[in-house]
């Protein structure tokens, strides 16, 4: 697998047990297989920075792959919110967040790498409003899918960290890639505002009704 990471700046070997704890899957390191996208991570306004890439062996590894048919999106925002700070502003969202932790939290156990979302700031504002109740399954389903934002890769073992093996650095530019960056960020929050959010949805799954109804993974209705 050839993976890149996003950087300001070049690391020749990622380290075990660095990196922020309150990040999407918890505390690792943070890839993709898209250039481009790390090329963007890269960059802030004014600041340049560095894709770093890397070749790992992953054929001997357990990797959890959360946009597979065996989960669903809500497998997804379990791990979030077990990890990120979410705004827990209601009692909904209180009892979503123990309901959610109790029958959709993955089994990690032995877990080496995590393919699946990245919850940049545009995909977290559409989990915390779906946690929140005011979108629908269906409708966070399509906001996934919004901006073309991504999969990212995460090493979370100590086996995988150990045969990274680091192929190089590029330096990036801020003035060519912040504004990729932006664009794509813009379109997913555009598309994301097109969303009736404001009409409740007659049959559609809220996190209110995942609650009453006691929704389980093997729910039709989550795929």
């Amino acid at each position: 697998m050839r993976i890149y990471h996003g950087s300001k700046y070049i690391i020749e070997k990622p380290e075990y047990g660095k990196g922020k704890k309150n990040n999407d899957y918890g505390q690792g390191f943070y890839c993709t297989e898209d250039i481009d996208l790390a090329r963007e991570w890269a960059v802030d306004k004014d600041r340049d920075g560095y894709v770093n890439s890397y070749d790992i062996e992953s054929s001997s590894f357990k990797i959890l792959r959360l946009n597979s048919p065996d989960f669903c999106v809500l497998h997804w925002i379990t791990i979030l919110l077990n990890n990120r700070r979410f705004e827990l502003e209601s009692p909904v969202s209180r009892e979503a967040f123990k309901y959610l932790s109790q029958n959709f939290m993955p089994d990690l156990t032995g877990v080496d790498i995590i393919i699946g979302y990245r919850a940049d700031d545009s995909y977290f504002s559409f989990a915390q409003d779906f946690v929140n109740g005011v979108i629908s399954v269906s409708q966070l389903n399509k906001a996934m899918h919004m901006g073309n934002l991504g999969e990212q890769i995460f090493i979370r073992s100590r086996k995988a960290f150990s045969v990274i093996r680091y192929l190089g650095s590029e330096r990036v530019s801020a003035s060519e890639w912040y504004d990729r960056k932006k664009v794509r960020e813009h379109l997913a929050r555009k598309e994301y505002g097109r969303l009736n959010k404001e009409v409740y949805v007659k049959g559609e799954l809220y996190m209110i009704r995942i609650l009453d109804e006691e929704v389980r993974p093997d729910d039709p209705r989550l795929q």
